[in-house]
């Protein structure tokens, strides 16, 4: 997304510096692994976004800074607990810290690195919107991990049940970093309702994108194996329209409720899956989402961030990785 994030360039740097700040402390074990986490790299969505809504009223870096950071902690702290969840090995092509130090140290730097970014956005003490939504959207993020690992290898979950997993596990935050800049800098609502509307469109499409990755994506570019949400349980969307609509379905549904499947077996299900026609539809829905983002963009100041989001969110419905 580098070239999406031209015009953000330098403050992007400044957030990747006071990261590196954050985690450089006293205990080499802490700033060991939480170098590592941060060195294994990401997309930086959520400061990136935090960023562009500020850019709709009053653009103060140093006042965003803290914020976007912050984010980018909340981020990273979930992404090493999940890791932990899933027993996985790789994300992005490099050990997990869980590979690398095992399950404790994992926990407690996870936990570490969210308390860390609650420090951050106790500086916002003349918004207390910021920390509201933050606290909530946590909450949230919380019951959307501890629904997904109760349902795991339950076919008879619904879409109903899918949508409101994913809003929680992973549209909420996105959405709130694209609506959070630009309370930061005092925007009013008729700005960050919007921002906080388009956030969440690209939130559900970037989470169903990725669901579908994990069917169809090589490997090496995804940066992790193909099929770990199959393996692991997670009822995911191509999974549930398969489920409904593949020739073998039943054979389909015996695959995936089955706790431990061979190599076989798992390229049997995604072979039942892809033929189904379940990939397309799913991606029918993404840009159901992409299209409900960009219009909320109409109701936002025509200036250039406003066609950057928008091309933004069209390149997270067509990603490969």
């Amino acid at each position: 997304m580098l070239e999406f994030f031209e015009d953000i360039a330098t403050e992007l740097q400044m957030v990747e510096k006071e990261l590196s700040v954050v985690v450089k402390t006293p205990n080499p074990l802490l700033t060991e692994t939480s170098t590592h986490l941060l060195n294994a790299g990401g997309k930086r969505l959520r400061p990136a976004l935090c960023l562009f809504g500020a850019k709709f009223y009053n653009f103060n870096p140093q006042r965003i800074l803290p914020l976007a950071t912050a984010l980018e902690l909340i981020h990273m702290a979930t992404l090493v607990h999940d890791d932990v969840v899933d027993a996985s090995l790789t994300r992005r092509g490099k050990p997990t810290v869980k590979a690398m130090w095992g399950n404790s140290i994992s926990t407690h730097i996870g936990s570490y690195l969210f308390a860390k970014s609650l420090i951050l956005i106790a500086r916002y003490e003349y918004a207390p919107l910021i920390s509201i939504v933050l606290a909530s959207t946590s909450v949230n993020m919380g019951e959307g991990e501890i629904q997904q690992i109760a349902a795991s290898f339950d076919v008879k979950q619904s879409f109903r049940d899918y949508l409101y997993r994913i809003n929680r596990k992973t549209a909420m935050l996105i959405a709130a970093s694209a609506q959070l800049g630009a309370v930061a800098c005092g925007a009013p609502k008729s700005v960050y309702y919007p921002l906080y509307r388009y956030g969440h469109g690209v939130g559900m499409a970037f989470q169903i994108t990725d669901d579908i990755l994990d069917m169809v994506a090589d490997q090496q570019e995804l940066g992790k194996p193909i099929g770990s949400d199959l393996r692991q349980g997670i009822i995911t969307l191509p999974v549930i329209y398969a489920l409904d609509s593949a020739r073998q379905k039943d054979r389909l549904r015996e695959l995936v409720a089955k706790p431990e499947k061979d190599e076989d077996e798992m390229q049997e299900a995604i072979s039942i899956i892809t033929n189904s026609g379940a990939i397309e539809r799913s991606f029918e829905l993404v840009g159901k989402y992409i299209n409900r983002a960009k219009q909320a963009l109409k109701e936002l100041p025509d200036i250039p961030t406003r066609l950057t989001l928008s091309l933004a969110a069209d390149f997270v419905g067509a990603r490969k990785y």
